[in-house]
């Protein structure tokens, strides 16, 4: 048995015009195959996205974000994405795009077995989203109900 755990991250962003490369971090995506643990925590800075793009449409960009949310829990709203495996769903999100919502490569993580459990990932993906995003939900049941899956 190893002593330790791996996951996988990447950072979720949008990019107004992809043109220019300018983005905005608008989430993290976690995922342990050996946990079977895949879920996001997604916050949008509306004010920092229309300091790039002053005409973009910040409910459209908020409602796809949603919908990444939807695939990642694997909630039927998510539509047949929604019903593949967690490794799928995980490769699916972070596939390279070229629209205005794209991921950061995959970074790799490990840490300890030893109490290792969902609430420890939920905690680790807490810790990874308040590196990159300005706000983050501040009660564990609001990051947990926004996308977890355990499917």
């Amino acid at each position: 048995m190893h002593a330790n755990v791996s996951f996988d991250y990447a950072m979720l962003r949008v990019v107004p015009r992809v043109e220019r490369e300018e983005f905005v971090n608008a989430g993290v995506i976690l995922y342990s195959q050996e946990l079977r643990y895949l879920a996001c925590c997604i916050a949008l800075d509306c004010t920092r996205l229309r300091a790039l793009a002053p005409n973009v449409d910040a409910d459209v960009i908020q409602q796809h974000l949603k919908a990444f949310a939807h695939v990642c829990s694997g909630d039927d709203a998510g539509g047949p994405m929604a019903k593949l495996s967690q490794r799928e769903r995980f490769h699916w999100l972070t596939a390279p795009r070229s629209t205005m919502l794209q991921t950061s490569s995959i970074r790799t993580g490990v840490c300890s077995r030893d109490g290792m459990s969902h609430e420890a990932l939920d905690e680790r993906l807490r810790e990874i989203a308040s590196t990159v995003l300005d706000e983050i939900p501040s009660d564990q049941n609001a990051l947990r109900a926004f996308a977890r899956s355990a499917r």
